[in-house]
């Protein structure tokens, strides 16, 4: 039989070789992160691992490596029997767990002598979990970026969702996040991805992007929930040119209204929220925004909430940065005509201007 062939990088040239990569870490582990594509195909369950592990602490090796490798034995002749029971005899995968030791080793000595030439990642998840560091915290982030701007409720993801179908390059922050941006944003049912799921999923947007073409993202606070935004592209979003969407106060809490329908009728987490406010409202304005939420006013909150916090925020931002917009699409409405055309116009003005500068290594 032939050696194990090792494979020392884990960046996206290195990885495209193999027609399959298989995560054998334990499924918690694969669900805090992974490698862009791999499957998980663990040779030890989270139940299992933990049990391995007490074993091991608590009573003795022995006992845990022949109970953790009578486990792993039956997991590897299952995954044979089903998710690789298809596989040609030319299939090339690459292995991987934790830190490129006894897990990955016995998954890929199986494979290696059913006959598919099989590689290890060396050093594991962390090799790649290095190689993601170094690629959003290392180097300058050398993108064309064009910021996505206006006030809360002007529609800027649906626009930024726009663009993405008419050919325009863009980064989805909140999509990678699943979150809106907001004290407001969490998406129910929705939990947000962990930072370096988060971290790993975002390598992979930048990484499917033409660096010689411009990129529109939504301008976004450092945070986006829990979730940090690296800060090479924070402060390259900074740095960049911005189209600014403006709409008037009561359409844009129409709209708001309208897309935040998943937690309108959801009192006790709107109080909840409202409490969280970084400026505590008095007690007196969180009765009458009780009274409202109540009546089934959310319209008014939005617009209370607005112009009272959000608003002045943003344009605190703005006035931080003491540059003019690249242009202004000023809109009366925000319906889904509206928001084409503007849209529109933004994939115009994107396309026209001249590259911004970018920064050097």
């Amino acid at each position: 039989m032939k050696p194990l062939q090792v494979l020392a990088t884990a960046d996206p040239a290195a990885l495209a070789a193999y027609d399959q990569i298989i995560d054998v870490r334990s499924p918690g582990e694969f669900a805090q992160d992974h490698l862009p594509g791999a499957i998980n195909l663990p040779v030890l369950d989270d139940a299992q691992r933990a049990e391995v592990g007490t074993i091991y602490v608590q009573e003795s090796r022995l006992r845990a490596n022949r109970i953790g490798a009578a486990h792993v034995a039956r997991n590897i002749a299952r995954h044979l029997e089903t998710s690789l029971a298809d596989k040609p005899e030319g299939f090339q995968p690459l292995v991987y767990c934790w830190r490129g030791g006894q897990r990955s080793n016995a998954m890929a000595t199986i494979l290696q002598r059913v006959g598919w030439p099989t590689t290890v990642l060396n050093g594991g998840y962390r090799t790649y979990r290095r190689w993601v560091q170094a690629r959003l915290y290392d180097v300058p982030c050398d993108l064309d970026l064009v910021l996505l701007d206006g006030d809360t409720g002007s529609a800027k993801t649906a626009i930024l969702s726009d663009l993405a179908r008419r050919g325009v390059q863009t980064i989805d922050l909140e999509g990678l996040a699943r979150h809106r941006g907001s004290l407001f944003g969490a998406v129910p049912g929705r939990p947000q991805p962990g930072q370096k799921l988060f971290e790993s999923q975002l390598v992979a947007a930048l990484d499917a992007l033409d660096p010689a073409r411009p990129v529109v993202v939504e301008a976004e606070s450092s945070k986006i929930g829990n979730r940090v935004v690296p800060p090479m592209l924070w402060e390259a979003m900074r740095r960049a040119p911005r189209i600014e969407v403006t709409a008037p106060l009561p359409e844009r809490a129409r709209y708001l209204v309208e897309a935040y329908g998943d937690i309108a009728d959801q009192r006790e987490a709107l109080l909840a929220i409202l409490q969280r406010l970084p400026v505590h409202p008095s007690q007196k304005r969180l009765a009458a925004w009780r009274d409202l939420i109540d009546q089934g006013a959310l319209t008014a909150l939005a617009e209370a909430l607005m112009a009272l916090h959000y608003d002045p925020a943003y344009a605190r931002e703005r006035r931080k940065s003491g540059r003019e917009p690249l242009a202004t699409l000023a809109l009366d409405r925000l319906d889904p005509a509206a928001l084409d055309r503007a849209a529109a116009a933004i994939a115009g003005i994107v396309a026209t201007r001249p590259p911004s500068g970018r920064p050097g290594p």
